[in-house]
Protein backbone atom coordinates (compact mmCIF):
# COMPACT_ATOMS: atom_id res chain seq x y z
CA UNK A 1 0.00 0.00 0.00
CA UNK A 2 0.99 3.26 -1.01
CA UNK A 3 1.39 5.35 2.38
CA UNK A 4 0.60 8.40 0.89
CA UNK A 5 -2.81 7.03 -0.12
CA UNK A 6 -3.27 5.40 2.82
CA UNK A 7 -2.62 8.18 4.81
CA UNK A 8 -4.78 9.95 2.62
CA UNK A 9 -8.00 7.64 2.81
CA UNK A 10 -8.78 6.48 5.95
CA UNK A 11 -10.84 3.47 4.33
CA UNK A 12 -7.85 2.10 2.60
CA UNK A 13 -7.24 -1.82 2.36
CA UNK A 14 -10.55 -2.91 1.82
CA UNK A 15 -8.94 -4.98 -0.43
CA UNK A 16 -5.54 -5.77 0.77
CA UNK A 17 -3.35 -8.34 -1.06
CA UNK A 18 -6.33 -9.39 -3.28
CA UNK A 19 -5.42 -10.35 -6.29
CA UNK A 20 -7.73 -8.77 -9.39
CA UNK A 21 -8.45 -9.08 -13.33
CA UNK A 22 -10.05 -6.03 -14.39
CA UNK A 23 -10.81 -5.45 -18.48
CA UNK A 24 -11.00 -2.02 -19.90
CA UNK A 25 -8.43 -0.07 -18.03
CA UNK A 26 -7.74 2.60 -20.96
CA UNK A 27 -10.27 5.48 -18.80
CA UNK A 28 -13.51 5.57 -17.85
CA UNK A 29 -15.27 3.27 -15.47
CA UNK A 30 -12.21 0.97 -15.82
CA UNK A 31 -9.55 3.35 -15.45
CA UNK A 32 -10.85 4.52 -12.12
CA UNK A 33 -11.92 1.46 -10.78
CA UNK A 34 -8.18 0.56 -11.32
CA UNK A 35 -7.14 3.40 -9.50
CA UNK A 36 -9.40 2.41 -6.34
CA UNK A 37 -8.67 -0.58 -6.11
CA UNK A 38 -5.25 0.02 -6.26
CA UNK A 39 -5.43 2.84 -3.43
CA UNK A 40 -7.19 0.00 -1.38
CA UNK A 41 -4.14 -2.66 -1.94
CA UNK A 42 -5.31 -5.17 -4.69
CA UNK A 43 -3.16 -6.16 -7.03
CA UNK A 44 -4.03 -5.70 -10.41
CA UNK A 45 -3.59 -7.01 -13.65
CA UNK A 46 -5.62 -4.80 -16.27
CA UNK A 47 -6.43 -4.65 -20.18
CA UNK A 48 -7.48 -3.01 -23.19
CA UNK A 49 -8.30 -3.35 -26.57
CA UNK A 50 -6.34 0.45 -27.01
CA UNK A 51 -2.76 -0.42 -27.98
CA UNK A 52 -0.93 0.94 -25.40
CA UNK A 53 -3.32 2.28 -23.13
CA UNK A 54 -3.58 -0.19 -20.85
CA UNK A 55 -0.18 -0.36 -19.84
CA UNK A 56 -0.17 3.02 -19.63
CA UNK A 57 -2.31 3.76 -17.05
CA UNK A 58 -0.84 0.87 -14.84
CA UNK A 59 2.38 2.79 -15.55
CA UNK A 60 0.81 5.98 -14.04
CA UNK A 61 0.06 3.83 -10.83
CA UNK A 62 3.21 1.97 -10.90
CA UNK A 63 5.27 5.48 -10.43
CA UNK A 64 3.14 6.14 -7.18
CA UNK A 65 4.16 2.55 -5.48
CA UNK A 66 1.31 0.63 -6.56
CA UNK A 67 1.39 -2.99 -7.85
CA UNK A 68 -0.46 -2.26 -11.10
CA UNK A 69 0.37 -3.97 -14.78
CA UNK A 70 -1.15 -3.53 -18.07
CA UNK A 71 -1.71 -5.44 -21.00
CA UNK A 72 -2.94 -4.99 -24.73
CA UNK A 73 -5.60 -7.51 -25.27
CA UNK A 74 -8.55 -8.09 -27.69
CA UNK A 75 -11.10 -9.77 -25.56
CA UNK A 76 -12.96 -10.74 -28.43
CA UNK A 77 -10.10 -13.06 -29.22
CA UNK A 78 -10.99 -16.17 -26.89
CA UNK A 79 -7.59 -17.34 -27.34
CA UNK A 80 -6.17 -14.23 -26.63
CA UNK A 81 -8.52 -13.34 -23.84
CA UNK A 82 -7.07 -16.94 -22.14
CA UNK A 83 -3.48 -16.54 -22.62
CA UNK A 84 -4.25 -12.96 -20.54
CA UNK A 85 -5.91 -14.40 -18.30
CA UNK A 86 -3.36 -17.53 -17.41
CA UNK A 87 -0.31 -15.32 -17.91
CA UNK A 88 -1.87 -13.08 -15.49
CA UNK A 89 -2.77 -15.18 -13.00
CA UNK A 90 0.68 -16.88 -12.78
CA UNK A 91 2.38 -13.20 -12.03
CA UNK A 92 -0.42 -12.69 -9.54
CA UNK A 93 -0.48 -15.71 -7.77
CA UNK A 94 -4.06 -16.82 -8.30
CA UNK A 95 -6.97 -14.92 -8.96
CA UNK A 96 -9.45 -13.40 -6.14
CA UNK A 97 -11.68 -11.16 -8.38
CA UNK A 98 -12.78 -10.51 -12.18
CA UNK A 99 -14.02 -7.23 -12.71
CA UNK A 100 -15.36 -7.40 -16.25
CA UNK A 101 -16.02 -3.77 -16.91
CA UNK A 102 -14.71 -3.47 -20.62
CA UNK A 103 -17.68 -3.76 -23.59
CA UNK A 104 -17.59 -1.99 -27.15
CA UNK A 105 -21.03 -1.44 -28.70
CA UNK A 106 -22.97 -0.54 -31.07
CA UNK A 107 -26.60 0.78 -32.05
CA UNK A 108 -28.82 0.90 -34.61
CA UNK A 109 -32.73 1.21 -34.85
CA UNK A 110 -34.34 -2.44 -35.18
CA UNK A 111 -35.87 -1.98 -38.42
CA UNK A 112 -32.26 -1.10 -39.74
CA UNK A 113 -30.02 -3.40 -37.85
CA UNK A 114 -28.33 -5.79 -39.70
CA UNK A 115 -27.08 -9.24 -38.84
CA UNK A 116 -23.35 -8.11 -38.92
CA UNK A 117 -24.06 -5.41 -36.16
CA UNK A 118 -26.09 -7.63 -34.12
CA UNK A 119 -23.25 -10.69 -34.11
CA UNK A 120 -20.34 -7.50 -33.42
CA UNK A 121 -22.29 -6.83 -30.48
CA UNK A 122 -23.00 -10.45 -29.03
CA UNK A 123 -18.87 -10.65 -29.39
CA UNK A 124 -17.98 -7.48 -27.95
CA UNK A 125 -20.78 -7.55 -25.22
CA UNK A 126 -21.49 -11.15 -24.30
CA UNK A 127 -18.88 -12.89 -25.89
CA UNK A 128 -16.10 -11.22 -24.13
CA UNK A 129 -17.40 -12.12 -20.45
CA UNK A 130 -17.34 -15.77 -21.05
CA UNK A 131 -13.95 -15.38 -22.83
CA UNK A 132 -12.20 -14.48 -19.49
CA UNK A 133 -14.87 -15.82 -17.02
CA UNK A 134 -14.33 -19.55 -18.38
CA UNK A 135 -10.09 -19.32 -18.40
CA UNK A 136 -10.49 -17.59 -14.72
CA UNK A 137 -13.01 -19.64 -12.99
CA UNK A 138 -10.93 -22.78 -11.95
CA UNK A 139 -8.41 -19.89 -9.89
CA UNK A 140 -12.00 -18.18 -8.75
CA UNK A 141 -12.43 -21.44 -7.27
CA UNK A 142 -8.99 -22.35 -5.94
CA UNK A 143 -9.25 -18.78 -4.10
CA UNK A 144 -11.64 -20.39 -2.19
CA UNK A 145 -13.65 -16.54 -1.79
CA UNK A 146 -13.46 -15.28 -5.33
CA UNK A 147 -15.56 -12.74 -6.80
CA UNK A 148 -16.96 -11.96 -10.34
CA UNK A 149 -18.41 -8.86 -11.17
CA UNK A 150 -19.68 -8.70 -14.61
CA UNK A 151 -21.15 -5.25 -16.39
CA UNK A 152 -24.68 -4.94 -17.84
CA UNK A 153 -26.67 -2.11 -18.44
CA UNK A 154 -29.88 -0.13 -17.57
CA UNK A 155 -30.55 -0.95 -21.01
CA UNK A 156 -30.93 -4.96 -19.98
CA UNK A 157 -34.24 -3.81 -17.49
CA UNK A 158 -35.82 -1.77 -19.76
CA UNK A 159 -36.45 -0.86 -23.07
CA UNK A 160 -35.08 2.63 -24.36
CA UNK A 161 -36.41 3.58 -27.55
CA UNK A 162 -34.59 6.53 -29.24
CA UNK A 163 -31.28 4.21 -28.74
CA UNK A 164 -31.56 1.55 -31.27
CA UNK A 165 -30.58 -0.64 -28.50
CA UNK A 166 -32.42 -3.67 -29.19
CA UNK A 167 -28.29 -5.93 -29.87
CA UNK A 168 -26.98 -4.28 -26.63
CA UNK A 169 -30.05 -4.67 -24.75
CA UNK A 170 -30.07 -8.56 -25.30
CA UNK A 171 -26.39 -8.77 -24.85
CA UNK A 172 -26.42 -6.95 -21.92
CA UNK A 173 -29.84 -8.95 -20.81
CA UNK A 174 -27.40 -12.30 -21.58
CA UNK A 175 -24.31 -10.60 -18.70
CA UNK A 176 -27.42 -10.39 -16.27
CA UNK A 177 -28.53 -14.56 -16.22
CA UNK A 178 -25.24 -14.92 -16.87
CA UNK A 179 -24.12 -13.51 -13.60
CA UNK A 180 -27.12 -15.14 -11.69
CA UNK A 181 -26.09 -18.78 -13.16
CA UNK A 182 -22.40 -18.49 -12.25
CA UNK A 183 -23.51 -17.44 -8.72
CA UNK A 184 -25.26 -20.83 -8.65
CA UNK A 185 -23.14 -22.77 -10.07
CA UNK A 186 -19.86 -20.99 -7.81
CA UNK A 187 -21.55 -20.67 -4.49
CA UNK A 188 -20.01 -24.28 -3.76
CA UNK A 189 -16.68 -23.30 -4.38
CA UNK A 190 -16.79 -20.14 -2.34
CA UNK A 191 -17.25 -17.89 -5.89
CA UNK A 192 -19.41 -15.43 -5.93
CA UNK A 193 -20.97 -13.78 -9.03
CA UNK A 194 -22.76 -9.80 -9.17
CA UNK A 195 -23.72 -7.60 -11.70
CA UNK A 196 -23.77 -3.69 -12.06
CA UNK A 197 -26.18 -2.17 -14.05
CA UNK A 198 -24.93 1.58 -14.98
CA UNK A 199 -27.04 4.28 -16.16
CA UNK A 200 -25.80 6.78 -18.67
CA UNK A 201 -22.28 7.30 -17.42
CA UNK A 202 -20.18 9.81 -19.14
CA UNK A 203 -16.91 8.20 -20.47
CA UNK A 204 -14.74 9.13 -23.89
CA UNK A 205 -16.61 5.81 -24.93
CA UNK A 206 -19.97 6.87 -24.41
CA UNK A 207 -19.88 10.27 -25.14
CA UNK A 208 -17.96 9.31 -28.61
CA UNK A 209 -21.03 6.89 -29.32
CA UNK A 210 -23.81 8.66 -27.88
CA UNK A 211 -25.02 12.69 -29.95
CA UNK A 212 -25.42 14.87 -27.38
CA UNK A 213 -29.61 15.02 -28.31
CA UNK A 214 -29.63 11.31 -26.99
CA UNK A 215 -27.66 12.16 -23.76
CA UNK A 216 -29.55 14.97 -22.84
CA UNK A 217 -33.06 12.60 -23.26
CA UNK A 218 -31.04 9.76 -21.00
CA UNK A 219 -30.06 12.74 -18.57
CA UNK A 220 -33.78 13.65 -18.60
CA UNK A 221 -35.23 10.18 -17.32
CA UNK A 222 -32.57 10.40 -14.63
CA UNK A 223 -34.19 11.01 -10.98
CA UNK A 224 -30.40 12.64 -10.37
CA UNK A 225 -30.21 14.59 -13.56
CA UNK A 226 -26.21 14.13 -14.03
CA UNK A 227 -24.57 11.90 -15.77
CA UNK A 228 -22.61 9.15 -13.70
CA UNK A 229 -19.22 9.08 -13.49
CA UNK A 230 -16.45 6.35 -13.46
CA UNK A 231 -15.80 6.66 -9.48
CA UNK A 232 -19.59 5.85 -9.28
CA UNK A 233 -19.50 2.66 -10.60
CA UNK A 234 -16.34 1.86 -9.35
CA UNK A 235 -17.41 2.34 -5.64
CA UNK A 236 -20.15 -0.17 -5.87
CA UNK A 237 -17.44 -2.16 -7.56
CA UNK A 238 -15.12 -2.20 -4.86
CA UNK A 239 -17.39 -3.53 -2.00
CA UNK A 240 -18.63 -6.39 -4.30
CA UNK A 241 -14.58 -6.98 -4.33
CA UNK A 242 -14.20 -6.67 -0.92
CA UNK A 243 -14.73 -9.22 2.45
CA UNK A 244 -17.79 -6.77 2.92
CA UNK A 245 -19.91 -8.31 0.31
CA UNK A 246 -19.01 -12.18 1.44
CA UNK A 247 -23.02 -12.41 1.64
CA UNK A 248 -24.31 -10.98 -1.66
CA UNK A 249 -23.71 -12.94 -5.16
CA UNK A 250 -26.53 -13.30 -7.76
CA UNK A 251 -27.60 -9.79 -7.11
CA UNK A 252 -27.43 -7.18 -9.83
CA UNK A 253 -26.78 -3.35 -8.61
CA UNK A 254 -28.64 -0.81 -10.81
CA UNK A 255 -25.96 2.45 -10.63
CA UNK A 256 -28.11 4.50 -12.45
CA UNK A 257 -28.82 8.40 -11.40
CA UNK A 258 -32.80 6.51 -10.14
CA UNK A 259 -33.47 6.14 -14.25
CA UNK A 260 -34.92 2.62 -13.14
CA UNK A 261 -36.64 3.80 -10.19
CA UNK A 262 -39.20 6.10 -11.68
CA UNK A 263 -40.02 9.33 -13.51
CA UNK A 264 -39.31 12.52 -11.94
Amino acid sequence: MHDDAKSENPGAGRLQGKRVLLTGTAGGQGAAAQRLFAEHGAHIAGCDVQPGAAAATAAELSAEGYRVVGSDVDLGDPDAARAWVESSAAELGGIDVLYNNAAGFGFAPFGEMKLELWRHVMRVELDIVFHTTSPAWRFLCESGSGSVINTSSYSALRGIGPLGAAAHAAAKGGVLAMTKQLAAEGAEHGVRANSISPGFVSSPATDAAVPPEGKAWQLSKHLIQRAGTGIDIAYAALYLASDESSWVTGQNFSIDGGVTAGFR
